[in-house]
């Protein structure tokens, strides 16, 4: 658990635009699990609920069975599945066994209940990430 204190959640887009207390909160919603090699976490076309934060380990990322990324630690996926409940973009598969970080949309939802703030700044940083994504489409 010592870990989970050394992790910036900051440096993720999501919480970006949060303060220190607000990701000392967060920090306490997320639940740290182990998962074996091979295993499948995320798969595409299916409804998401979690958000993943790698730890340690690496997972590939398949977009119509066809391998586009690979994920090592420091890296996240799942997080658009905290702000809406349409079905995931890619599949997601364990390469090696992997400590992760987790964050599901029920606890995620508490927190903005809990913090309403939180809806703001996470607007902020939705809305500073689609001006980055606009800026790179004209380059």
């Amino acid at each position: 658990m010592a870990r989970r204190r050394e992790l910036d959640l900051g440096d993720i887009w999501l919480f970006s635009a949060c303060t220190a207390g607000q990701l000392k909160t967060i920090r306490r919603q997320v639940e740290e699990i182990t998962v074996a090699a091979g295993r499948m976490l995320v798969e595409e076309g299916t409804v998401g609920r979690e958000f993943f934060f790698i730890i340690d380990g690496t997972a590939t990322v398949r977009k119509g069975g066809r391998k586009v990324a690979t994920l090592g630690p420091g890296q996240y996926f799942g997080e658009l599945s905290l702000l809406d409940r349409q079905p995931r973009s890619a599949t997601v598969t364990a390469d090696t066994d992997l400590t992760l970080l987790v964050l599901d949309q029920r606890r995620f939802n508490g927190l903005l209940d809990d913090m309403p703030t939180l809806a703001h700044k996470l607007l902020a940083a939705m809305a500073q990430r689609i001006r980055d994504a606009d800026a790179r489409a004209v380059q």
